[in-house]
């Protein structure tokens, strides 16, 4: 009889201390980063060395049944994410193409995968020059990434990343920033056996119209009272690093606040995804601003406009008035438009035609030609005109 061979015994009793399950918990951190997973926002997670991250992303992509491709942003060249030039018969005719390299030919040709980037803070300023199209455009030198990819980075802070270096501010500000941290409950529970799953959340089909109007009521309804936050560019290089408030995070933060609405996400967890993507103190006021506006359902508004009273503060007027109109946009039929040309003549029965102005200005531009004109927008005749929409 052949004795087992010590090595097969060896690697027989390493898979099984790798083998464990997985239970539902709660965890503010996981539940922000699926999230902004589910929104298809890039997501850099933040964390000492040896803390998870990998190991959380390799679970969020089985759990989801994606491949994961990891690529180690530290040890490639910018030629890597930026494409080779190939030059073929005729460049001046058909020009030269990027080739691009085969972990991003793997992952267009399945068609969907998590993309982690990993060890971002050691990739010097030319590699990460050249990964800023990869995020925000999705491409990889001629090719285009599938919209089912997501992509995810991890970092370590510069003070303890191999040859760390800050993040440069373009490259920064494309990614939804979370800070990772080690619960050593959850740690001494797991190498028992048993760690928490990482899913993505649920959207409500039925919520999905709301939730979009309501976000954009309400991050316009914000700038609009706190205009010096929709830029603001930090002084130092450790927070330009981060996360900070730019057009660009401002529309992170609005697919944000409807992703979670649609899935009735806790407030935890929304405040923690927001503040990552806008910054601490921008996550916060708009967090507040949202719960102390209370914004109501547009449908509801809509199905009957003579039951609501428009709010008394001009920023809470223009989100009220946003959300109304952006809902007729995802669904638009002259009921609905009428509708809301009764909710934005209440506007002009609180005298404050002005603020209705935009929102007035988009709901004319969704007129069918059929649709008879409506008796409330004489009322915005001259702003119409002004705006150069004809309504007749």
């Amino acid at each position: 009889m052949t004795s087992p061979d010590p090595l097969d015994l060896a690697d027989a009793l390493a898979r099984a201390t790798r083998a464990t399950r997985t239970e539902a918990a709660t965890s503010t951190q996981a539940e922000a980063l699926t999230l902004a997973v589910a929104a298809n926002l890039p997501v850099l997670l933040w964390g000492e060395p040896g803390i998870g991250k990998s190991a959380t992303l390799a679970q969020l992509a089985a759990g989801l049944g994606l491949p994961m491709e990891t690529v180690i942003a530290s040890i490639h060249e910018p030629s890597d994410f930026s494409g080779l030039p190939i030059i073929g018969d005729n460049p001046g005719r058909d020009g030269v193409p990027m080739a691009p390299p085969d972990w991003a030919v793997r992952v267009a040709r399945r068609g969907r995968g998590l993309l982690f980037f990993d060890e971002l803070s050691s990739a010097p300023p030319a590699v990460q020059a050249a990964l800023l199209r990869v995020v925000l455009e999705r491409r990889v030198g001629s090719l285009e990434l599938p919209e089912p990819v997501r992509i995810v980075a991890a970092a370590n802070p510069p003070a303890s990343a191999a040859d760390g270096w800050h993040l440069s501010p373009p490259l920064a500000n494309r990614f939804v920033h979370l800070d990772w941290t080690h619960d050593p409950a959850i740690v001494a529970r797991g190498l028992a056996g048993t760690w928490p799953a990482v899913t993505v959340p649920a959207i409500q089909p039925e919520r999905v119209a709301a939730a979009l109007a309501r976000a954009r009521g309400l991050v316009a309804g914000f700038l609009t009272a706190r205009p010096g936050l929709v830029h603001q560019l930090p002084t130092d290089a450790q927070a330009r690093g981060r996360a900070w408030p730019s057009p660009r995070t401002w529309e992170m933060a609005l697919r944000l606040f409807a992703f979670a609405d649609a899935s009735l996400a806790r407030r935890d967890v929304l405040g923690a995804a927001l503040t990552a993507a806008v910054g601490d103190v921008a996550g916060i006021e708009l967090l507040t601003f949202a719960e102390e506006l209370d914004l109501p359902d547009p449908e509801r508004v809509l199905a009957r406009p003579e039951a609501f009273a428009l709010p008394d503060r001009g920023d809470r007027q223009l989100a009220f008035l946003t959300a109304v109109v952006s809902a007729v946009q995802s669904r638009p039929d002259q009921q609905r438009w009428e509708a809301a040309w009764a909710v934005l003549a209440k506007a002009v029965d609180a005298g404050v035609p002005d603020v209705a102005a935009g929102a007035a200005t988009d709901l004319a531009a969704l007129r069918d030609s059929n649709w008879p004109v409506p008796p409330q927008l004489d009322s915005f005749v001259d702003i119409l005109a002004l705006s150069g929409v004809l309504v007749r």
